[in-house]
């Protein structure tokens, strides 16, 4: 008997495997090992040992997160020249999920050294006692005293054990985590981890970080120390700064709630603490933007090592997430608070000028040596208010142009720049307006020829700003959150005008959702997703890209311009087919179903997608999740059904919930769900692919025995960002219009149904209702772990043919899991080191290297 967990079954009398790969040894704390875990390792051996990068695609629920950090903490034991490893995450329930498989690895690897280091002593012990007494003695002396000894050490953990969350913190034992003292950090925003209770208390992210740097900024400890009482100051914040050096962290894997424990209990600031000790850390874990996004990165990670690994995981979106990491928006709204912003400044020069006119000439002076030289990349972390988006290191060692380092200068030139975009804006929704797009270069000439200004300290706007934000002590940036969008969209055009046309300036006369609401916007949009990762491919020896769906993996290379040295896409080992994907494309009545434009009003279509989601449902046990292309897509669904009175006849076999755009309704329609799971009630969640469920959220278990996409998530072609980005895939990289909207569709398709299933044991349905996936372009685009369960039998089916197939799932996927079976896909630490491929180099090469050319062959 054992107990199953994550997909793996822990059993008593098991050993966790600590194995050979290729050389490595492996510290793997479960008693088995999927085939496609072994092979996903040797992948990411590869890449280290060739110190690249590399695409790995993994099947959803197969323990890609364990593999990976076993993997990775092997080899930095095993090499110390290897630097920290960098796991980048999406949202903070994966972070805190990834800290703790990152605790149990350490943790068994922590018990194994122990265990080996005791064993090497005892036998060090014998030998000397069989020198001193002679053999006899010692072994009478081995089986009589050293018995208890040798049972304490071979102590390993048990199902009961393992079914509990690892200990987490600091590790007191003398050897540290890992049996190395390896530290482990993860770092998020201060709504995560501030501990003082009147800035907890706020309601958002920006008002947590305005009241934090109300009571932390420089300005603000300085007249603290001159008129004690005088301002409020964070006493955790002044805490960590007396203590100075002594602020070191012990060693120990430390997640959100961890990092928060320490600080309350040593009284200092978890945020700023965990900030400086990420220099020190082994291992770091916090979201993409910290590395991705250059305004958060060159505060963070501006410091990493190039050895450093990095890992992005669940990065089947990785070029999107680059994209919006520098484009802008800006709207009326926004330049009318920006024009208001600007009126702020300029009386708090005029007041700075008649009580302290000192610092402003002090600002103007270290603005004549240039930008690093006054200090604002190195500004202290309580003072980091912008950072520029530019990546171009030319402008930061250039110094300020001369027209803008006078505060009141720089004013009335941003005023300039704002009064252009709001004639633009004016222009493009009067009555001869309409939609218009530019390259950079044209914009610029426009706002040059039209304002009288120069490109040149355009670049330096952003800057600029930061710097005169700084001099006005200034803590609530957000107030300034619209002028400084302003900012950044005048340092990214002017600085990425020349050359090839990345970005492109849209222009439109409508930017609202609302129907009947006008809202002229202007994007600067970026078009190449390299241009934000480019850096890190350059700076970092080996990146590691990886998720469940990231088919077809051929055209993330072309999309992020790098050479992987490993890309590959696994299967999934199974002992019964536990997922039975299904290509509906036509209705009890034959007809068509599609969400094509031209079908998508179509009464029949709409009645048949009722009538199949009312039969599935009646079907189908416990939890299902429906996934729609857009927002107004299901809500016109929903409401013609409700016409019909499809939805009245849903409520009879489910509960029906369904996602908004607000979050707080659709975390709460979530737990309601799962509440009518839990009780046996069953429910339908509607939600929308690229919505917040579609991405974070898993269904395992009876939470989602069934996912159905209604339709495939084609992205808005009408809009013209996406064209203007097609254009440029077309005419720089060779990527056709259709190969990359289908490649886009599809992985989104992918994120949805993968959502259904979550390990081994677990099972499911994927449905796939729309014509369009009967086609093998589209279907072929799949990952390779659902297109091993897709047979002929199963495409092109009408919703009857599709119940029938259901039952018989059903009444398959009820029968009790043969546990022979079940360990058939599961290897032992022998059957593991006997798929290492036979030695193709002299025996004296150094662990760690060599076997990566057949790797290949023997996989």
């Amino acid at each position: 008997p054992g107990v199953l967990r994550d997909g793996f079954v822990t059993s008593i009398w098991q050993k966790m495997v600590r194995f050979n790969l290729d050389g490595l040894e492996v510290f793997f704390p479960y008693p088995r090992i999927y085939l496609e875990q072994h092979q996903y390792m040797r992948s990411l051996k590869q890449a280290l040992d060739a110190g690249g990068h590399c695409l790995l695609e993994m099947p959803t629920g197969t323990g890609k997160t364990v593999s990976l950090l076993s993997l990775i903490t092997s080899y930095q034991y095993a090499n110390p020249s290897a630097g920290k490893l960098v796991y980048c995450t999406r949202t903070v329930p994966e972070m805190n999920s990834v800290m703790e498989e990152l605790a149990t690895v350490l943790a068994y690897r922590s018990e194994e050294l122990q265990k080996q280091e005791m064993e090497n002593t005892q036998q060090s012990a014998d030998i000397e006692d069989m020198g001193a007494n002679g053999g006899q003695q010692a072994a009478g002396k081995e089986s009589s005293g050293s018995c208890p000894q040798r049972k304490k050490a071979r102590r390993v953990y048990s199902a009961k054990n393992k079914s509990k969350k690892p200990a987490m913190g600091p590790i007191i034992d003398g050897r540290g985590a890992g049996g190395s003292g390896i530290l482990a950090l993860c770092l998020s925003s201060r709504r995560n981890m501030c501990v003082h209770e009147r800035v907890m208390a706020e309601s958002d992210r920006e008002a947590v970080d305005s009241a934090c740097r109300d009571m932390t900024s420089t300005w603000v400890l300085d007249a603290a120390q001159k008129n004690p009482g005088s301002v409020e100051t964070c006493s955790y914040y002044d805490n960590f700064q007396a203590a100075g050096e002594s602020t070191t962290m012990p060693s120990g894997v430390y997640d959100l709630e961890e990092l928060q424990k320490w600080g309350k209990q040593r009284g200092w600031c978890p945020y700023y603490l965990t900030r400086q000790a990420i220099n020190h850390a082994n291992i770091l874990v916090y979201n993409y933007q910290y590395m991705l996004d250059p305004k958060v990165a060159k505060m963070v990670s501006k410091e990493l090592e190039s050895e450093t690994i990095l890992v992005f995981d669940e990065a089947h979106n990785i070029d999107s997430v680059c994209i919006e990491a520098l484009s802008v928006t800006i709207n009326d709204r926004g330049l009318e608070q920006a024009t208001r912003s600007l009126g702020r400044l300029s009386s708090e020069v005029s007041r700075l000028k008649a009580s302290d006119s000192q610092r402003l000439q002090q600002e103007y002076q270290n603005l004549v040596n240039g930008l690093i030289d006054q200090g604002l990349l190195d500004a202290p972390a309580n003072d980091s208010a912008l950072a520029s988006n530019v990546l171009n290191p030319d402008v930061l060692s250039e110094a300020v142009p001369g027209n803008i380092r006078r505060a009141e200068h720089f004013i009335g030139f941003m005023k300039k720049v704002v009064e252009h975009l709001k004639a633009r804006l004016r222009s493009v929704a009067g009555p001869n307006g309409g939609v218009r797009s530019e390259t950079p270069l044209a914009f610029l000439h426009r706002m040059t020829n039209g304002t009288s200004l120069e490109a040149k300290p355009l670049r330096f706007a952003y800057s600029r700003l930061s710097s005169l934000l700084r001099t006005l002590q200034v803590s609530n940036l957000d107030d300034f959150n619209a002028l400084t969008d302003v900012a950044d969209f005048a340092s990214l055009l002017a600085t990425y005008s020349e050359g090839i046309a990345k970005f492109a300036i849209v222009m439109e006369p409508n930017g609202s959702n609302i129907p009947g609401a006008t809202d002229p916007v202007i994007q600067l949009a970026c078009l190449d997703s390299s241009l934000a990762i480019a850096p890190l491919f350059k700076r970092f020896g080996s990146v590691i890209i990886t998720s469940g769906t990231l088919s077809p993996i051929d055209l993330y290379p072309k999309l992020l311009q790098f050479e992987p040295c490993v890309s590959e896409s696994l299967s999934m080992s199974t002992f019964r087919p536990c997922i039975r994907p299904l290509v509906i494309t036509r209705g009890s009545d034959q007809l068509n179903v599609s969400t094509r434009y031209e079908d998508r009003g179509d009464m029949g279509v709409i009645r048949n997608y009722g009538a199949m989601l009312v039969e599935l449902c009646s079907s189908i046990p416990d939890g299902i999740v429906a996934f729609f292309t857009s927002y107004s897509y299901m809500e016109s669904l929903i409401s013609e059904w409700d016409a019909l009175g499809i939805l009245r006849e849903l409520t009879k076999s489910k509960l029906v919930f369904i996602e908004t755009k607000d979050v707080v309704e659709t975390t709460l329609a979530l737990d309601n769900y799962r509440r009518a799971c839990d009780c046996g009630r069953g429910a339908v969640f509607l939600s929308v692919a690229r919505g917040k469920v579609s991405e974070g959220i898993n269904f395992d278990r009876h939470y989602g025995r069934a996912v159905i996409m209604f339709g495939v998530p084609f992205q808005y072609t009408l809009s013209h960002v996406l064209r203007a980005r097609l254009e440029y895939l077309q005419t720089h990289y060779q990527i056709r219009e259709q190969d990359f909207l289908n490649f886009d569709a599809l992985r989104q398709a992918s994120q949805c149904v993968g959502r259904v299933i979550r390990s081994k044991t677990d099972y499911g349905l994927m449905i796939f209702a729309d014509s369009r996936y009967n086609r093998y372009d589209k279907r072929s685009k799949l990952p390779k772990w659902i297109l091993q369960f897709m047979n002929d039998a199963y495409l092109n089916l009408s919703t009857d043919m599709a119940i029938g197939h259901v039952k018989h799932f059903l009444r398959l996927m009820g029968q009790p899991i043969d546990q022979e079976a079940l360990q058939s896909v599961l290897l032992t630490m022998e059957e593991a080191e006997k798929l290492n491929p036979a030695p193709t180099q002299p025996a004296s090469s150094a662990p760690g290297e060599g076997g990566a050319m057949a790797v290949d062959s023997a996989a």
